[in-house]
């Protein structure tokens, strides 16, 4: 009676979710601002249809992607064989037994069955056959089941938040890659323009030393800057292949197979985001409730692992028709059942469960910390991206100037080195300062698109977790 009363009670704690300290607001974004949170598809809103396809292509082929699905479905198999226990275990079985006996006589022969038996000796043969059902449950009194169970539904539910986690990163990642991509074709084309340039300059010293208005090592130096130029270009275009290649495997395809057009990031958008308040953002990353699921996950398994020292009750039971002839079996036979209950105590196990419990609890003070530091990170990553494209925003618009600046010395000194009023190392030095100017810009720009895509990141790329 007492063990009945006791029937589904578990033995705590209960989870609670750990206090955490999270800030007010984010530093790095103005009060006055405007919660803008990333739409689901936020990729999108940089207006290129080939990142579209690319990410499209990555979210249906990527390796890791479809690595994280696979331990999507061997964790819902775990909460099918934890909780199993739950519910009887029915079997079903056949019994077939086969006896023969037979006793002594002094000399002579003995008639049985219509035979002769030498020796004096009688035999008999007994069959018997049995078919019917075994029935065995475990009683839960202490939720020790219980507890496994729900553990493995908590572990199930944070490798779908894993998966979620190994998306955005795929995601960002496919974009980074892209971005890259045409800021290196960017670059080729910035190197391509000052070769150009450099090569009509050159032409013009080669006609004015021909007339005698230029000497000759005004027009060394030229062909120096020249064959200086020409040689970054291969560099460059290495990197536009490079990037290439590298979206291959975040696609899920050889890179043979993969046709990229790409363009410039002048032509592409940059959207506006802004976070809400950084309590929030805690239920809008996957990794921060993949880690919280794991908590409860092991939450559960030190109730478990307490249960273990308590006795455990096994019921079992059978029946079914048994019968001295197989044609029996099918008709009229004798019922036979019965019922029986066990009760199980550890009594020594050399620290066994004591070692268990010790090791959950462990692991959930592992499991805590990590949540913690990953709320932490989330924080972080947030304030961090922010300040970024703040600083990146305001170099790109300074970078700009410079190369408005340098494009005019650059007009002025051609006009005046045709002219003849200025000499080649001043034409160079305009040359020079226009070409690193460019090339710095692009550069910017790429660092401006990339802490946006962080942006994007910190804030969960459009996630929404389950109230």
């Amino acid at each position: 009676m007492v063990l009945l009363a006791l029937a589904g009670c578990t033995l705590g704690p209960a989870y609670e979710r750990p206090a955490i300290d999270v800030p007010a607001r984010f530093a790095a974004t103005p009060e006055t601002a405007d919660a803008a949170w990333p739409a689901p598809e936020w990729w999108r809103g940089f207006g290129s249809p080939e990142l579209d396809d690319l990410i499209a292509a990555a979210r249906t082929f990527n390796n890791d992607l479809a690595a994280a699905a696979a331990r999507i479905v061997q964790a819902d198999a775990q909460v099918r064989i934890s909780g199993a226990p739950l519910l009887p275990a029915i079997q079903g079985t056949s019994n077939f037994d086969y006896q023969r006996s037979g006793n002594s006589r002094s000399g002579g022969s003995s008639n049985f069955n219509g035979f002769s038996v030498p020796g004096g000796k009688r035999y008999s043969d007994n069959r018997t056959y049995r078919i019917g059902p075994n029935i065995s449950y475990d009683l839960d009194f202490w939720g020790r089941n219980r507890a496994l169970a729900e553990a493995a539904e908590a572990s199930a539910v944070a490798s779908r938040f894993d998966q979620e986690t190994v998306a955005l990163t795929v995601v960002t990642s496919v974009a980074q890659t892209y971005f890259q991509l045409l800021a290196a074709q960017d670059r080729v084309g910035v190197a391509q323009r000052n070769l150009a340039d450099a090569e009509t300059i050159l032409g013009a010293f080669r006609a004015r030393l021909s007339v005698g208005t230029a000497n000759a090592l005004d027009v060394s130096q030229q062909e120096a800057l020249v064959a200086n130029q020409r040689a970054i270009i291969p560099s460059l275009r290495n990197g536009v292949e490079q990037q290439r290649i590298g979206l291959g495997i975040l696609t899920g395809r050889p890179p043979e197979r993969l046709a990229v057009k790409g363009g410039t990031l002048d032509k592409l958008d940059l959207p506006p985001v802004t976070p809400g308040l950084p309590s929030i953002l805690l239920t809008r990353r996957p990794d921060v409730a993949n880690a919280e699921a794991q908590l409860v996950s092991e939450n559960a398994n030190i109730r478990a692992a307490r249960a273990a020292f308590l006795p455990t009750i096994t019921l079992s039971a059978s029946g079914g028709l048994t019968s001295v002839a197989l044609t029996a079996i099918t008709g009229p036979g004798t019922v036979v059942a019965s019922l029986a209950a066990q009760l199980t105590q550890s009594i020594f196990d050399n620290g066994l469960r004591q070692g268990d419990l010790d090791q959950a609890r462990g692991r959930y003070d592992e499991l805590l910390a990590n949540y913690r530091r990953t709320t932490l990170q989330a924080f972080t990553d947030t304030e961090q991206s922010l300040t970024a494209f703040q600083y990146t925003t305001e170099q790109e618009d300074l970078t700009r100037r410079a190369v408005a600046v340098a494009q005019r010395s650059s007009d002025i000194g051609k006009a005046q080195l045709a002219a003849g009023t200025i000499d080649i190392i001043t034409s160079l030095n305009t040359q020079t300062t226009l070409y690193n100017d460019l090339d710095n810009l692009t550069q910017v720009r790429l660092a401006r698109f990339q802490a946006l895509l962080n942006v994007y990141k910190a804030l969960g790329g459009g996630w929404v977790g389950p109230t």
